[in-house]
């Protein structure tokens, strides 16, 4: 008798095993102790990686092909967006250039949301270590051919940060439309999801 309820248990435990892997699935203990720029741009990335997180999670096909007209990208492209927002504030966190123009390379679902969470981690890892003069010298670099742009940090801020938000708000939504709502537990303000 325990065997099988062992055998029954199983799919169950894998399954919460699996979701605690990737990072992101809770955010709700919070580990600073003040509110350095650093910090904050961290816990931003806290928040996105969240949402992030919970957003693609479990997206069935119906949800990665749905697109709200024929003129708008549909989900998997708009993943694909997100995907190459967290590599540029990874680059930027690593003090990269970020070439132009940019492709995302060829993946299916889960290695792409897998990659987008690992690149939002290792940044907030960074960005959680830097001190305020650190990120005053801190630019986000584009380069295309020979010509070279460079940005102060507020623009990662309203820029890719802000931006990977956004389109995680469109995931949300388009999953919904499309029959795949997100879970009901998720608490984006606690950090926490109950299951």
């Amino acid at each position: 008798m325990r065997v099988l309820f062992f055998l029954l248990l199983l799919p169950f435990q894998i399954k919460a095993q699996d979701m605690q892997v990737l990072p992101f699935y809770d955010i709700s203990e919070i580990t600073f102790e003040d509110y350095s720029s650093g910090h904050v741009i961290a816990r931003m990335i806290d928040g996105l990686g969240y949402r992030y997180y919970w957003a693609s999670y479990q997206l069935d096909q119906a949800a990665l092909e749905y697109k709200p007209s024929p003129d708008a990208q549909d989900m998997m492209e708009t993943l694909r967006h997100i995907y190459g927002l967290a590599e540029t504030i990874l680059k930027t966190a690593k003090g990269e250039e970020n070439l132009r123009p940019y492709a995302v390379p060829s993946m299916d679902y889960e290695t792409l949301r897998s990659q987008t969470l690992i690149f939002l981690k290792e940044a907030r890892d960074i960005f959680a270590q830097l001190d305020d003069t650190a990120l005053l010298e801190m630019e986000i670099v584009f380069t295309r051919g020979d010509r070279k742009s460079q940005f102060p940090i507020w623009n990662l801020i309203n820029g890719q940060i802000s931006d990977a938000l956004y389109h995680t708000g469109q995931v949300v939504s388009f999953r919904r439309t499309a029959g795949n709502p997100i879970l009901s537990g998720v608490n984006v303000f606690i950090g926490k999801t109950r299951e």
